[in-house]
């Protein structure tokens, strides 16, 4: 039998809650819950510091109000080390690389909300602001690098015995480990995967004219060009980030061009509105796919981020779903804490799925919807998801329901 008492002569932490995976998702569910009072251990298989380094990951992401608000409330937005870009304005619209976009578009406004649709957010600054808050929080103990050798989880409670020895005794343990959970794959959790075929690449560009704060979402046949206007800096005062997705082997040969060449393809597809491009420092590229686990717990388990889901970048909304798991989780142990309650009970694992598993599958259908319908070059789906955009342009009560829901209000 599991128990949360220390064996003698080991090594032991006993804490509330054990998050395996100190990325975005799993580091600020480890800041929030400390704010509310629980102690907790998170781990993971790299050092943090070297997260840090702007070579590590070349994304920026685009964070929704509802996000922004889970940041602040768990110390994390304070610590980041340079300006946010807020996302004032975003243009949707459709066409053909080298080709004027449709007239029938649709713009969200600023008369669509009462505050930034988002704010853009360097890979890197959030992983120093999470770092800051992960080491300053005293809650936390923070066990990197290191992972997980056996985790035993039973009625009473979850016993973890890391690969350098330490053993944590806790009531939950968190699955935040990414798409390859080992942890999911142990609890016998099925992954239902949906390939896409396209591969995504993500850079920077500077350009010539100012963004004043508005997106592009350009959907083309080979899936859809997404620009997001970043705060600049001395070097570079327009800057904005891509997210350019294309059939696998298109997307190998465009990642692999030259900077000039690579600069013309961009322009073929962003138009002439941001004047001469400039890419700027390195790509990635990352295959695309979406998944779904048909459970989000186990006993004391519970499965965020994209331990759980994982959808097409075709929304950006990816991030931000793990961040919602976020909020739903922590209010849940937050309260049993407070109360003097069991945080692994399963009676709130059920809650926890229940909150959270029905809106990830709805965002996960419309997504994977949105990419079958625009990702072709079919004339009659043209026409229909062209009248479609200007349709919703025409009806701003429904443009602020389409907002509201993508900043999660």
């Amino acid at each position: 039998m599991i128990t949360n008492e220390p064996a003698d002569g080991d090594d032991v932490l006993a804490v509330d809650v054990c998050v395996v995976g100190a990325g975005p998702v799993g580091a600020t569910l480890a800041c929030r819950l400390a704010t509310l009072g629980a102690r907790v251990a998170i781990l993971d298989h790299a050092p943090l510091p070297p997260m840090e380094d702007p070579a590590f990951d070349g994304r920026a992401y685009a964070i929704a109000a509802v996000a922004r608000r889970l940041l602040d409330d768990a110390g994390v937005w304070e610590h980041l080390p340079q300006a946010t870009c807020p996302i004032e304005e975003i243009l949707v619209t459709d066409g053909r690389p080298g080709e004027p976009a449709s007239p029938l578009s649709l713009l969200f406004g600023r008369e669509d909300a009462d505050q930034p649709f988002g704010w853009m957010v360097e890979a890197r600054a959030l992983r120093v602001a999470l770092n800051a808050a992960l080491h300053t929080s005293p809650g936390i103990t923070v066990l990197a690098p290191d992972s997980v050798q056996t985790a035993d989880r039973g009625p009473q409670g979850v016993r973890v015995r890391t690969r350098s020895g330490r053993t944590v005794v806790a009531r939950l343990l968190v699955a935040a480990e990414g798409r390859r959970s080992p942890l999911r794959d142990q609890a016998g959790i099925r992954v239902t995967r949906r390939p896409y075929h396209q591969s995504g690449i993500v850079c920077a560009i500077a350009h010539e004219r100012p963004h004043d704060g508005r997106a592009l979402e350009h959907f083309l046949p080979g899936g859809p060009f997404a620009q997001l206007p970043m705060a600049g800096n001395e070097h570079h005062p327009n800057l904005s980030a891509l997210v350019w997705s294309e059939r696998t082997a298109l997307a190998q040969r465009l990642y692999e061009l030259p900077p000039e060449p690579f600069a013309r393809e961009v322009s073929r597809r962003l138009g002439k509105h941001l004047g001469a491009i400039t890419p700027v420092g390195q790509r990635w590229i990352y295959p695309l796919s979406a998944q779904f686990a048909d459970r989000y717990t186990d006993t004391r388990l519970a499965l965020i981020g994209d331990a759980a889901h994982g959808i097409h970048p075709i929304a950006g909304q990816g991030l931000n779903l793990g961040f919602r798991d976020v909020i739903a989780l922590s209010d849940l142990v937050g309260e049993a804490i407070a109360r003097g309650q069991d945080a692994g009970a399963a009676g709130l694992l059920a809650q926890y799925q229940r909150r959270c598993r029905p809106a990830n599958m709805l965002m996960f259908v419309a997504t994977d919807m949105l990419e079958r319908l625009f990702g072709n070059d079919n004339p009659v789906l043209r026409l229909g998801r062209d009248l479609g955009l200007a349709g919703v342009q025409r009806l701003p009560g429904l443009r602020r329901s389409f907002v509201r829901h993508a900043m999660g209000l």
